[in-house]
This record gives C-alpha cells, structure tokens and sequence, in this order.
C-alpha cells in the first residue's frame, strides 16, 4: 500500500522504537518525567525559547496559544484557509470565545499589508486585534513556506500595534530545511511556535509548544483543563527526541519525491493542473469530468490512498514510510486510468 494520504501516517522506525523503549519517565504533571523534560529543553535550545511544553497534539498546542494570547471580546487575524480555522473543530470560539478575522491570501500565506490593513481601529463596536498567526508550511496553499524577509515585514507590523504573533508549525521543519533560516531565526520572530512530531518527523505522538517562561506557565494550566497532563509520557517524549536528533534533514528526500511526483502529474490529460510543489505536499486538480470519489476509489483498488481536498482537488503527502520504486508505480496506476 502506498499511503500518500498524510505524513501523519508514518510510524515510529526499529530506530526509533528501541529508543522509546529505553526511556526513563516519571510524572510529568510533578515535572518529573525526565525524558519529557529533556525534549522541553532540546526544543528550547533549537529555537532559542525560554521554555517549551509537551502536548499530545499540534491541535492542543495552538488551541492553548490562541487561549493563553486572546480573550473575550479580542480578535486573531489569520489567513481563511488555516488549519486552526478550518481543522480544529471550532476550538477558537470554543476554547477563547474570541473572534476571527479571515484574510484571503495566496497559497496560505498573507502580507504584512493585508495584516497591516485587518487591524482593527479602536472603537467599541469592534473586537480588539490581539494576536496574528501564521501557517509555515501550508496546508491547504500546498505547502508553501514564508521567507525570512515576509517574516520580519510581518513582525514590523505585529510590534507597531502591539499585537502577539503565533507560529503553526505542524510542518515548520520543512520549512527550515527549504529556506535560508533558522530555528532560532524563528524563534526570535515569534511570541508562540507550535512543532509537530508526527508528520514528517515520524514520531507516533506530540506537538510541543514554545514561548517565554510566563506563557508557558499559563499554558500548562491550560493544558491541565483541556486533558493534556499526561504522567509517564517519556516514552513518547524520547520518539520526539530521536526524531529531532535523526529525521530533520531527512525531509528533504520527501520534498524531492513530492516534486517529482508533481512533475510526473503534469503529463496525465485527466488532469487539469498541478499546484507548484514547495515541500512535501502536492495538490492537483482533476479535468472537470472526472469524479474525485471515482478516482479515490481506482486509486485505492490500485493500493494507493489520498484525499478528496474539496472540489476538483486531490492532495498527496510524502513522507519517510514511503518505500520502493513510488514513482514507477504511480506512474503505471494512472496511465490505466480511463
């Protein structure tokens, strides 16, 4: 089976599991798993952050962001197509009772003018702008990536008015491997960064979050009402641990499987177009005959799995489980399509 649905599909390797295996843990909610303390600090020295928090996932991790940043009555400012948005249940209401301001970007991303021109006046029959958050990659513009000079553009406008800045960095090394920064170059841009473990990094569980000893100390309360404390947890801390120490340059072998998949798309007539592949995510659209769920489910009787992506579009994800000759076999999967 060639499973392009997501890189959260990957699991744990032999490497890693032995790894895991040999962890030591205790309660982390009495701080006293040090396994789980080690990632903590291993993420916070990567990034330059004063402290860090372990998560179950990367949706716990932003939702504890935006509640730690906002307020009742106070508004977040992000592109319409983000994952906090558009994947996370409603939990910006739920979570914050806050408001949104969705800006139309392109490929995921927004401009420092579009921010710029969202913040909100000071004026009563609106909610005060609070925090801006950001996607990098993106999910639904394909996996495209901020550079540093949008990013610090963005900054500028973010300390003008006093607002707080926030990371989704689900697949932020991806990112890293694929422009000309840093960790800590991001590190010292943004108030807040959420990391994922298990997408690209392969580890089967967690997301931690970062940002200076206050705002982790009120994100750990946070991550106590939500559910989040969850004692012995080394063992799944240390698969974070491998995977920051093994898999990050790694994503680069998935970047070029993706362009190259991409490329090979462009030559089948049923489709219609391919978004210019940044990373690891590729998405296309189908000719306007062609039924997706059809086509899902030729593809999967052909032991290749995606995902409908709304419309005409199709996305596949690469990632490290791949294995074998992928490209010889889709090529030969969709030149029997008819």
């Amino acid at each position: 089976m060639i499973d392009l649905r997501s890189d959260t599909v990957t699991k744990p390797s032999p490497e890693m599991l032995d790894s895991m295996m040999r962890a030591e843990v205790g309660d982390d909610v009495f701080n006293e798993d040090p396994s789980i303390n080690a990632l903590q600090v291993k993420a916070c020295e990567l990034f330059g952050m004063e402290a860090a928090l372990f998560c179950p996932s990367g949706t716990m991790t932003n939702q504890i962001a935006i509640a730690t940043h906002v307020g009742n009555l106070e508004e977040i400012i992000l592109e319409k197509d983000s994952h906090i948005y558009q994947y996370e249940g409603g939990g910006i209401f739920h979570n914050s009772r806050a408001s949104v301001k969705l800006l139309d970007g392109k490929s995921g991303k927004i401009t420092a003018k579009q921010i710029r021109d969202a913040i909100n006046p000071d004026d009563i029959h609106k909610p005060i702008s609070r925090l801006v958050s950001l996607e990098n990659t993106t999910n639904r513009g394909g996996g495209e990536t901020y550079s540093l000079s949008e990013l610090k553009e963005i900054l500028e406008v973010v300390r003008q008015n006093n607002l707080k800045l926030h990371l989704d960095g689900a697949r932020v090394f991806n990112a890293i491997v694929e422009e000309d920064y840093t960790p800590k170059d991001l590190g010292a841009i943004f108030d807040s960064i959420s990391i994922c473990l298990s997408k690209g990094l392969g580890a089967p569980v967690g997301s931690l979050l970062l940002g200076d000893k206050e705002f982790i100390a009120k994100s750990k309360r946070l991550r106590k009402v939500l559910g989040g404390g969850m004692r012995q947890a080394g063992f799944l801390a240390q698969a974070g641990i491998y995977a920051l120490d093994n898999n990050i340059e790694r994503l680069k072998d998935d970047h070029q499987l993706a362009k190259d998949i991409g490329e090979l798309l462009t030559k089948f007539n049923f489709i219609e177009k391919v978004i210019p592949v940044r990373t690891n995510i590729i998405i296309f659209h189908l000719d306007e005959d062609v039924n997706p769920q059809d086509f899902l489910e030729y593809l999967k009787s052909k032991n290749i799995l995606a995902v409908h992506f709304g419309g005409q579009a199709i996305r596949f994800v690469t990632h490290l489980d791949l294995e074998g000759d992928i490209l010889s076999e889709i090529n030969k999967v969709l030149s029997e399509f008819n």
